[in-house]
């Protein structure tokens, strides 16, 4: 019994990372004529620098590893976006007491916070046809991150994430 609750209590704290991504894109674009790309060079990205790195670096790596180059001519201009809030983490434990007898009954319960704050981050990549000033893709990505990470844990993050934002790119015909 003790160490199925154990176990309970590691699943929960494990599947607390959900990440979420809804995509768009232009029907009429052709995708299959760019092959090279470089980030918009004024971007307001509301992340801090270290965050944008670690962003742009798991970007880099998917991308290349498809065969887009980094250019200072490119196809593709991709601009980042986010907004992010703190906030307590909504998953509780719950305790009970009751009691009844007859036709009486009484309860009280409360519910312990597990897991401490997260930061709630929606990051926007928005990918842009350099030539026609156009958006042609776009991915909106919604997630939670611990705040007490470490730097390998936030890279850890930012890779997963930009791995299920990618997922869908170059859209399927």
């Amino acid at each position: 019994m003790k160490n199925s609750f154990l176990l309970l209590i590691v699943l929960i704290m494990t599947s607390c990372g959900s990440m979420n991504v809804e995509y768009d894109y232009d029907a009429q674009a052709n995708f299959d004529v760019f092959k090279t790309y470089n980030y918009i060079a004024e971007m307001q990205s509301g992340l801090n620098q270290l965050d944008l790195n670690r962003l742009m670096k798991a970007t880099d790596s998917i991308l290349q590893s498809r065969g887009y180059t980094l250019s200072k001519n490119p196809g593709l201009l991709i601009d980042v976006s986010s907004d992010q809030y703190e906030q307590a983490s909504r998953n509780t434990l719950g305790i009970g007491v009751g009691s009844g007898g007859g036709n009486v009954g009484v309860g009280v319960g409360g519910g312990i916070p597990l897991g401490g704050r997260e930061l709630h981050q929606t990051i926007t990549i928005n990918l842009v046809d350099a030539q026609k000033d156009a958006l042609i893709w776009q991915a909106v990505s919604d997630s939670n991150i611990k705040l007490n990470t470490d730097p390998q844990q936030r890279q850890a993050y930012f890779k997963k994430l930009m791995e299920k934002v990618f997922k869908k790119f170059p859209p399927k015909k």
